[in-house]
């Protein structure tokens, strides 16, 4: 019955559509609002913190598979916006790395950062190696590693047109694929690892604040016209010198993606502004990304081609599930030991799972699971917001393109 029903609509006359850029965001919006009603309406996509834009989008990117296979319909979308919109989140994460705050954060801070470097480099070596070996594109590995995993949907809907450029077709839809899979097989992992370690060492919560500045992570302040219009000037301006800086470096046969530079010069401002002691309108800025970021991915992955999935569903799945493996492996061995041995190292390796494999949020829906059982840790809530929310995906995005510079020179 279903072969029939492809078949006859394989008769039909293929219907094209090209949205422009006002129809393509209008249409972005109803997918992201789709989403959150779906989000609130299916357990499941709360419980792995699925984001709404993902939802919706996929979503339609299915309808758009059906199109594809019945050569039916199609739809075509403006991505001036879509491309507009990630410099903007880039941009905002950029004014997230603050050094004043790393030092502040002390010890703790700086380790965990550094086991979450180390796990990213080695998500990039586990993911191209593996790749070659199953006779893959080594750059389609890499969007199956700390893209999606440590970096989630936002890295991989940026970087996945990026490797597309660099000669990977499909990149996009395997990091967005990825990414849903690391949300949940991340949260699955996190308590048995932390539930081990416990039982196995003989760990007790600890009490006490253990000295941790709280004002790091209490910075709240009520937003105002003036200040979300000040946090929108501190964007404009980075990503203006940003986009100059990337079109003088093209002219001397120097290429980065789009959003880099924005990034960077966002990085400078940020610490220049710390080190004069002005205010910045961080939580102003925090809600540009967010904004940004959700119709970014609503957009991403409305136009995602699945099809393009299909012949590489067998080597992605045997690279994703020993990249869980690593992932579990390397809270159990490597961050448990690095973070202390201790009750709040152990919570932190089960925070690890969710973030390396998921989300901050993910990382700290593990955190809370596993406390509510076996008791608190203020270190953990304290570490792995700072690092997940300020720190990591500044990292992670200088790592992604040194690899892809490696590989496309030397790997493939």
């Amino acid at each position: 019955m279903f072969k029939y029903f492809i078949n006859m609509l394989r008769g039909l006359v293929m219907f094209e559509y090209q949205l422009n850029m006002a129809e393509t965001v209008g249409f972005a919006i109803i997918l992201l609002l789709l989403g959150r009603w779906i989000k609130k309406k299916v357990n499941f996509f709360e419980r792995f913190f699925i984001p709404a834009p993902v939802i919706g989008g996929t979503l339609f990117s299915i309808i758009l598979l059906i199109g594809h296979q019945t050569e039916s319909f199609t739809f075509t979308f403006n991505n001036d916006i879509k491309n507009l919109l990630m410099i903007a989140f880039f941009t905002t994460v950029g004014f997230s790395a603050s050094l004043k705050i790393l030092a502040k954060g002390g010890v703790g801070v700086a380790l965990f950062l550094l086991a979450a470097t180390i796990l990213v480099i080695l998500q990039d070596i586990v993911g191209p190696v593996l790749a070659k070996a199953l006779g893959i594109d080594p750059l389609l590995g890499l969007a199956a590693g700390s893209i999606p995993l440590t970096g989630g949907h936002g890295t991989s809907g940026a970087f996945g047109p990026y490797l597309e450029e660099l000669g990977a077709s499909g990149a996009t839809v395997v990091a967005v694929a990825s990414a849903t899979y690391g949300l949940i097989s991340g949260c699955l992992i996190g308590g048995p690892i932390a539930r081990r370690l416990m039982i196995k060492n003989n760990l007790k919560p600890t009490e006490g604040k253990a000295g941790f500045d709280s004002s790091l992570l209490n910075n709240e302040s009520e937003m105002t016209e003036e200040s979300l219009f000040s946090a929108v000037v501190y964007v404009g301006i980075a990503m203006g010198i940003g986009a100059t800086i990337n079109i003088i470096l093209e002219k001397y046969g120097i290429k980065f993606p789009a959003y880099l530079m924005g990034m960077v010069v966002a990085a400078i401002m940020r610490n220049v502004i710390d080190a004069s002691q002005k205010p910045l309108p961080f939580n102003e800025i925090g809600v540009i990304g967010n904004i940004s970021l959700s119709l970014f991915l609503s957009m991403a992955l409305m136009s995602m081609k699945l099809w393009e999935l299909v012949e590489l569903a067998g080597p992605l799945s045997i690279i994703l599930i020993v990249q869980t493996i690593v992932m579990a492996l390397f809270a159990y061995f490597v961050t448990f030991n690095i973070m202390g041995r201790d009750y709040d190292a152990a919570v932190i390796s089960t925070g690890h799972c969710g973030f390396g494999l998921g989300a901050t949020p993910n990382a700290i829906a593990n955190m809370e699971t596993f406390t509510a059982t076996n008791g608190p840790s203020v270190k953990a809530f304290f570490i792995i917001p700072i690092v997940g929310s300020l720190f990591i995906d500044f990292v992670n995005a200088m790592v992604i393109k040194g690899f892809a510079s490696w590989i496309v020179a030397n790997f493939r």
